[in-house]
């Protein structure tokens, strides 16, 4: 999929608080935006090279987005906004590599992607099915976080991703499809697990949802600054 808007390549100095950084661009320190909440302590650090998006707009108050940062040579994805794009995306104009994936034919075998769709008083990111009746629902989890080749999820407590895989298991239990895709936002993972020391609640109810039948999906992403493209599944530890 590919990445709109101007980019441009600036050095982080520090993050100010969840949604503001500031970087030196051009030899000008800047304040800018931030569109991920999780903590990325391992990626924005000081020097780090980053990827800067321009969304110019009289409402806007800052100018640029924070989207990618190098880590060494490798770049990653830190916009928490991409993975629901990109999945809606790949599931809708489909992808030769995916097609390939027999992991991932039951998401492949709908003909109906609806983004943002209600169950009871929730809301999941995907609802899937055929002729406008949905009979799956998926939720989508940006993953940023790798060590020794595991990606782990999340990278900061998170009681709204343990609500939501608490939905999946319901809307599994009353007779529909439900799955978690976990988007991993950089190329070096081979392994994927929920970071229990984190947030051991998550890593809990990912294992019950599991346990229920609810489906999960862990693949790895290909990222240059202009696009995002389907790369491989990996391994899922529990």
């Amino acid at each position: 999929m590919k990445i709109p808007g101007k980019k441009i390549e600036a050095e982080f100095i520090a993050r100010l608080n969840r949604f503001v950084a500031k970087v030196r661009l051009n030899n000008e320190i800047i304040d800018v935006h931030v569109p991920n909440s999780g903590r990325l302590r391992e990626l924005l650090v000081p020097g780090a090279r980053v990827i800067l998006r321009e969304k110019a707009s009289p409402v806007r108050k800052y100018k640029y987005d924070v989207i990618m940062v190098y880590k060494g040579d490798k770049l990653i994805s830190v916009d928490s906004q991409l993975p629901n794009r990109f999945m809606t995306d790949l599931l809708t104009r489909g992808d030769q590599h995916i097609y390939r994936r027999i992991e991932l034919e039951k998401l492949l075998r709908f003909t109906y992607i609806k983004p943002e769709v209600r169950y009871k008083n929730s809301r999941f990111d995907l609802g899937l099915g055929e002729n406008k009746k949905i009979v799956y629902f998926a939720e989508i989890k940006g993953v940023t976080l790798v060590e020794n080749n595991i990606a782990f999820f999340p990278d900061a407590p998170t009681q709204r991703g343990t609500k939501h895989l608490e939905e999946l298991i319901e809307a599994k239990q009353e007779g529909f499809g439900a799955g978690v895709i976990f988007v991993i936002q950089r190329q070096d993972a081979e392994f994927f697990a929920p970071n229990d020391r984190m947030d051991p609640s998550f890593g809990e109810t990912l294992r019950r949802a599991v346990a229920t039948g609810v489906d999960v999906f862990p693949f790895k992403c290909s990222i240059k600054p202009e696009e995002i493209v389907f790369d491989d599944m990996v391994k899922l530890i529990l």
